[in-house]
């Protein structure tokens, strides 16, 4: 049976994986203005828009459920026998409920197109909510890729993706404060307050965002951006000396080139920890839909753990 990975381009994950495992990029169009920018994770055009990420206003538009059946029944339904769309978490934006509208079309719609191609056999589709973003969302779709890859049971597969979705927890830290507020305030979200803004930019504190569970919210403080990461870096060592995690993946990302984050602390030891233990830690560019919302400069990383993990 042919699988196929489908997600969207919040999905944190290197272009090479994406590649070597074909997973299907769901691009979302981010618009400033008149500036429109089409994110299809391309590596290079990434880090640019991060180089002239500013503090404007910006506008995520997911794939919209015509483009999403048009994809489908082009190409991935000749290509494939069977696919797993995962999307980032549906609290924060349409995708999921474009996919699963999308979904109902193309399994009405596929037989004559694959039977001109001369497949017979079925074609399915499951649609699935991450319930997590970014790093998050990228650490569920490689698990689901790797298992493809070694031709599990299409159960196995659905077994664990509900089983991550439930457990991965990601962490995000921004750099600077003022995109984030910016977002926030256009949101109608006060969690961000200039109050807070103000006092937070004079002492170097950033706040922990963290995605668990199909919420996002702050779930700590840290005085100093490299401090909190070498702490996020700390935290990960800890749960694979310990043998806590349920996936032998750590995702990281970071708005701009990836390259940076080796400069930062902790990484070092974080990789090595990772090696003994038989851990791949996969580092790519910050989505984005992440970007416009917490700034360049910003990390993320997730990990998924037998019990929810506390920042602090």
């Amino acid at each position: 049976m042919r699988i196929g990975i489908v997600t969207d381009s919040c999905c944190d994950l290197p272009r090479a994986f994406l590649d070597r495992h074909q997973i299907e990029i769901l691009p979302i169009t981010i618009r400033s203005g008149e500036t429109t920018f089409i994110d299809k994770r391309d590596p290079k055009a990434t880090q640019q828009f991060y180089k002239s990420l500013g503090d404007a206003e910006y506008l995520s538009e997911p794939f919209s459920v015509d483009a999403i059946s048009q994809r489908f029944l082009e190409r991935l339904v000749v290509e494939f026998d069977y696919v797993f769309c995962l999307t980032v978490m549906s609290s924060r934006s349409k995708i999921f409920d474009n996919a699963t509208q999308a979904a109902r079309a193309i399994l009405t719609d596929y037989r004559p197109i694959r039977e001109a191609a001369g497949h017979t056999r079925p074609f399915s589709l499951r649609v699935f909510d991450s319930q997590n973003l970014f790093v998050g969302q990228g650490l569920i779709v490689a698990e689901a890729a790797r298992l493809a890859e070694q031709d599990a049971t299409t159960s196995a597969i659905i077994a664990r993706i509900e089983q991550l979705s439930h457990c991965t927890q990601a962490f995000l830290i921004p750099s600077d404060l003022s995109q984030l507020r910016n977002n926030a305030r256009r949101k109608g979200d006060k969690s961000v307050g200039l109050a807070s803004y103000l006092l937070g930019s004079a002492l170097d504190i950033k706040p922990v965002i963290r995605g668990f569970q199909g919420d996002t919210h702050p779930v700590a403080k840290v005085r100093g951006f490299e401090a909190g990461v070498n702490k996020l870096f700390n935290l990960a060592i800890k749960l694979i000396e310990g043998k806590h995690l349920l996936s032998s993946i750590v995702t990281v990302s970071f708005g701009g080139d990836p390259a940076e984050v080796a400069q930062l602390p902790g990484y070092v030891d974080l990789v090595a920890c990772a090696a003994r233990h038989g851990v791949d830690v996969l580092v790519s560019e910050m989505s984005v839909t992440a970007g416009v919302n917490i700034g360049a400069g910003g990390l993320a990383l997730a990990f998924a753990a037998e019990h929810e993990i506390p920042f602090d």
